[in-house]
């Protein structure tokens, strides 16, 4: 059971009272503060937080509050700060103990509220493993859960970092800088230059704020290419939830490389289809413009995306289809004019929020045959 930040604690021998008032007289009107907790700020080196904030309830008939502290239990308490709010932020490692007073219009002050012991013990595991998939002008991080299920009550979110990686010494180059955070276990990071090395690690933090050990590091390459394409879930990111194979922009029926595989949001009437996530997790592929029909291909996994050489007959429809790793599916499209569009798609990755797949597309019109792009 994962133990209260806010609760008073006796560590060793040293028997500590929670009302014990060690500097100002006792005020007969005010009562110590209530609910005191604490919150530490990661920094990225884990076991060094970049601060602590304490927080607890507000009084209205204090005029200020006192915060006092001790690095260890065979210290007594000194004075800290005094605030008019019911907060103290300090930057740097925090202290082992603290504890607040409050203070009355007429000086006098409150015996001591519970004292609150930041305990490092309270960090999660680090993340067991850590994965990726290159694409296209950036990485897609995916990592083990452990830390979050070791602890569900315990658990806020990940940090994601990065650095520079040299691949002929295959070592992280400082320094690291933070990508981002995430409560799932996955992340996209983007806007970066295919072709250029990167590292990544990442760490969990605890509801108190505590940050793991880093995860095992990962190097990764972005790279141009009409494989490994991420979409997101409509219901995570509508904004690149969408995929269009082909759109033709300037309405003269010829194939330019600009406009094919473009990204869209997912509810645009323009994306031949839509990525959905259901109510059970389950995440499906989705027709989404009129005229784009949608079948599987074959009755199971594929090895690669060219193992889709031909188009099916028969079997196409609106329905939804569940986006299931390894599977191959065709897509028939309103190329308007006389004659169909087909795209093949293989899933080599599916999340919690994104799918990843490989995708071509047949430019001659009516064609059932399927090739990758150019």
């Amino acid at each position: 059971m994962r133990r209260l930040a806010g609760s008073c604690v006796a560590l060793s021998l040293v028997l500590i009272s929670c009302d014990a008032n060690l500097y100002g007289p006792p005020s007969d009107f005010l009562d110590p503060p209530d609910n005191l907790r604490y919150e530490v700020e990661a920094s990225g080196t884990p076991g060094q937080p970049a601060g602590v904030l304490l927080r607890w309830d507000d009084d209205p008939d204090a005029s200020s509050f006192r915060v006092y502290s001790r690095g260890s239990t065979s210290e007594g308490f000194s004075y800290r700060a005094e605030t008019s709010s019911p907060s103290f932020h300090e930057r740097g490692i925090p202290q082992l103990q603290y504890y607040v007073t409050a203070v009355g219009f007429g000086g006098g002050e409150s015996d001591g509220s519970a004292i609150i012991t930041v305990d490092e013990r309270l960090a999660l595991p680090k993340p067991a493993t850590l994965s990726s998939i290159s694409v296209n002008g950036g990485i897609y991080l995916y990592w083990s859960d452990n830390a979050a299920t070791s602890e569900p009550l315990g658990f806020r979110n990940y940090r994601v970092y990065s650095a520079d990686w040299d691949i002929d010494a295959n070592r992280c180059l400082e320094p690291w800088g933070l990508e981002g955070s995430t409560v799932a276990p996955e992340f996209q990071v983007g806007a970066l230059v295919n072709g250029t090395p990167h590292c990544f690690a990442v760490s969990a933090i605890s509801v108190e704020g505590f940050e793991s050990l880093w995860s095992p590091t990962r190097g990764d390459t972005p790279r141009d290419d009409a494989r490994n394409l991420l979409v997101t879930t409509r219901q995570s990111s509508d904004a690149t939830a969408g995929f269009r194979f082909w759109r033709d922009q300037n309405a003269d029926g010829k194939v330019q490389v600009a406009e094919l595989g473009q990204v869209l949001a997912g509810s645009s009437p323009q994306a031949d289809f839509s990525v959905e996530r259901d109510p059970s997790g389950k995440i499906f592929l989705t027709p989404q413009r009129n005229g784009t029909t949608l079948t599987v291909y074959g009755s199971g996994p594929i090895g690669d995306l060219t193992d889709i050489d031909v188009a099916p007959l028969s079997g196409f429809s609106r329905t939804a289809r569940e986006a299931l790793v390894g599977w191959g599916y065709v897509f028939e499209m309103d190329g308007g004019d006389a004659f169909s569009r087909f795209g093949g798609l293989r899933v080599s990755h599916v999340g919690q929020n994104v799918v990843i797949f490989d995708w071509s597309f047949q430019r001659d019109p009516g064609n059932p045959e399927l090739t990758p792009p150019r």
